[in-house]
């Protein structure tokens, strides 16, 4: 996979020890907590003040407060995707059942959802690592290397709902969350025991079996769930398997405290095909990337990997009356990786180290106070909270497959402290101002031991210090209307990869203490309008500005050395269109619109456009509600043209733009007591060829590389629930 070459260059190590102005910039901090928190509690015991009558609130989530708010309370663009929505979708992955949002793109270089990179609000480029954060039930899912989290650990019937905030969230997240926020809550027991089932099967070998029990008794809570699926693929040597399962388990011991515990397992087998070019995809665009030595490139005949996980999530809530509520939660997650990239050996690498082992580990605490009170005849409510994490990395190369000898092993700890506060004053009854601020220190220590070339080896550690701000502004009006404006600030620190060299790469330098955080400004102001009941117009429009990023420079053209530095500087200008509108008993009907405008504004490329980063997406689809329970769901997705990664100046072919559209039947009777779900569906119906992601190779007098997408795939399948 010659891309390889071009992964944007050398990891680094963060440092959580307060110094300088991080001590005082903390000792600021917790005076305003501490303050804040005085005048919320004073002025309830100051005053005799009436509970509220309760209200009946509209849909909810968690994400974008880290507490149980009304997604029009919110400044921000909020998606919340339900159970009924996923299982009615015929989606075997969240890469599926996410891909049709406005804003939401994902690539892949095997043409499944394994190892899928997603891009939210064209931040990435052609390098979206690390600006989009993804949870599971609040545990962060990202890596500290530069690589993408594998979706396939996430099985569907696992999901109670998904929640997609658009925009920033560094202020309660902290690193990542920069384009976006997706939070994958698992199910957990509500009401009386119920056990579904399914079974679905498609083109490509594609086979997916589902088993969960769900319920309550007493006080106690319980589901449980298992997956497994399998395709065959739609290239040669892309195939992937994923078994799944995971219990949740909660308590109610009284009214003052819950319990709960949730633990999920998942292994994930999957084959990398590579890329090819468009001369090789007019002959076959599903054949494996065959050898090329006029280019130095071994054929992917023999490239793949293995990922298990384990996440496990202790939760407990201690509930105060007036006084607030305290949740702490305890997460441990592992990840154990086996890459192996044959294909590599004789195209960057004179020791090959194209087998490798990584184990990677997570360990967190986040306890955090609520405090839901009136001051002073004004409803408030303010979050404080922190999250620590502790997260070795230990990355291990070997000279085979049969790992007979080792060549390499890098060794890593990435620790990360932080406090955020974050209130919310009802200015007037129907206008709400919400503020925050978040510090957070990251300290990375690492060894390299390269038995092979001991000018790679390095034991170093550094130290990232950030801070976010964010106010937003909200406007409810009628009776689910809302209007909003949002300022934040943003930061990502370096993987580890990015700021130390020890995949194999030469470096001059590989450790690079002058490597810092990058960071941004986001501004967005919006509205969710309803002029009928169930008409709902949606409109977003923002603007990020990165700068600090980091790129590759080249110091050497001649022997083509370079290194990570902060040289980027970037905009991203953007619009978020989207309708949706329900006639009852007879049909849905729904669609979004994006823009984006992703420029580079500093250095030789400025105000050329980022690569991958296309200026339309469109999606559009219908539900046709018939007699007897059978219902239509014809949809369609456009994505526009967009540079291919590298074309830093604009001056290459585009990646070409394409349509794909789906058709689905579903039939869903009630029998006695079993709930039956029956569909069968076409994706991409019009057997488009098309390619998620391509690469500019001209400019190193080679041809450009494409990685094709499916054509035209079938499915079908059957649930129950009882």
């Amino acid at each position: 996979m010659p891309q390889a070459r071009r992964l944007y260059g050398q990891f680094n190590l963060l440092s959580l020890i307060p110094r300088g102005e991080g001590k005082s910039a903390m000792k600021k901090f917790l005076f305003f907590v501490l303050v804040l928190s005085l005048v919320s509690v004073s002025s309830i015991h100051a005053q005799n003040l009436k509970e509220n009558e309760p209200v009946k609130m509209g849909e909810v989530v968690v994400t974008a407060t880290r507490d149980t708010q009304e997604v029009r309370k919110t400044p921000a663009n909020v998606t919340v995707i339900t159970a009924d929505e996923i299982s009615n979708s015929g989606a075997t992955t969240v890469v599926e059942v996410l891909d049709k949002l406005e804003s939401i793109q994902f690539r892949t270089y095997s043409g499944n959802s394994s190892q899928a990179l997603i891009d939210i609000r064209g931040i990435g480029g052609d390098n979206p690592y690390g600006k989009t954060l993804v949870m599971l039930d609040g545990r962060r899912l990202n890596r500290t290397d530069m690589a993408s989290i594998n979706w396939l650990q996430m099985p569907v019937n696992m999901i109670e709902r998904i929640e997609i905030i658009r925009g920033p969230g560094s202020v309660l997240y902290g690193d990542a969350a920069i384009g976006g926020v997706i939070n994958i809550i698992p199910k957990k027991g509500k009401s009386k025991p119920a056990m579904n089932a399914s079974a679905l099967a498609g083109s490509y070998g594609l086979h997916n079996e589902r088993i969960g029990v769900i319920g309550a008794t007493d006080k106690w809570t319980y589901a449980l769930t298992g997956e497994n699926q399998l395709s065959e693929g739609y290239r040669e040597r892309s195939k992937y398997s994923a078994q799944g399962g995971g219990f949740d388990v909660g308590y109610a011991a009284h009214d003052l405290l819950n319990l709960s515990m949730g633990v999920s397992f998942n292994r994930a087998d999957y084959q990398l095909p590579g890329a090819l070019t468009k001369e090789q995809m007019q002959q076959n665009r599903r054949q494996y990337q065959p050898a090329m030595p006029l280019f130095w490139m071994n054929a992917n005949d023999d490239n793949d990997g293995r990922d298990k996980f384990t996440n496990v999530n202790f939760g407990v809530k201690s509930f105060w009356g007036s006084a607030g509520q305290l949740e702490v939660n305890f997460m441990y997650g592992r990840k154990d990786l086996q890459s192996n990239m044959p294909s590599w050996a004789s195209s960057w690498s004179p020791y090959s180290y194209i087998y490798s082992d990584t184990t990677s580990d997570t360990y967190g605490i986040t306890p955090k106070y609520i405090l839901n009170k009136e001051i002073f005849g004004f409803q408030n409510k303010v979050i404080v909270g922190t999250d620590y994490y502790r997260e070795p990395y230990k990355k291990e190369f070997f000279n085979n497959r049969e790992r007979t000898d080792k060549l390499s092993t890098a060794d890593f700890t990435r620790d990360s402290a932080a406090a955020y506060i974050r209130d919310e004053f009802s200015i007037f009854k129907n206008m709400i101002l919400s503020v925050g601020y978040r510090f957070e220190q990251t300290k990375i220590e690492g060894s390299n031991n390269d038995l092979m070339d001991a000018a790679k080896n390095f034991n170093n550690e550094k130290i990232y210090r950030a801070e976010a701000y964010e106010a937003g502004l909200t406007w409810l009006w009628g009776k689910k209307s809302k209007v909003f404006a949002k300022y934040a600030t943003v930061y990502r620190i370096p993987f580890l990869d990015e700021i130390a060299s020890f995949n194999g790469y030469q470096s001059p330098s590989p450790f690079l203490m002058t490597l810092e955080k990058e960071k941004g400004v986001s501004v967005e102001v919006g509205t969710t309008y309803y002029p009928l009941e169930n008409l709902k117009l949606g409109l977003t429009l923002f603007r990020i500005d990165m700068e600090d990023e980091i790129q590759y420079v080249i110091y050497n053209s001649v022997l083509y050395l370079g290194e990570n530095r902060n040289a980027g500087k970037t905009r991203h200008d953007g619009v978020e269109l989207s309708v949706s509108y329900l006639w009852q008993k007879y049909l849905k009907v729904y669609g979004n619109f994006t823009y984006h405008k992703a420029t580079f504004e500093n250095g030789e490329f400025n105000k050329k456009e980022m690569p991958l980063v296309p200026n339309r997406i469109i999606n559009a689809g219908l539900e046709i509600y018939l007699p007897y329970n059978v219902t239509l769901k014809p949809r369609m997705r456009h994505v526009g043209d967009a540079f291919l990664s590298g074309d830093n100046d604009n001056n290459a072919e585009k990646l070409e733009s394409h349509t794909l559209l789906d058709f689905y039947v579903l039939y869903k009777p009630t029998i006695g007591m079993v709930q039956l779900s029956v569909f069968a569906g076409v994706e991409n119906l019009t057997d488009t060829m098309y390619s998620s992601f391509g690469i500019d190779y001209v400019q190193y007098g080679m041809p450009n590389f494409y990685y094709p997408m499916p054509g035209r795939t079938f499915k079908g399948g059957l649930s129950f629930e009882f």
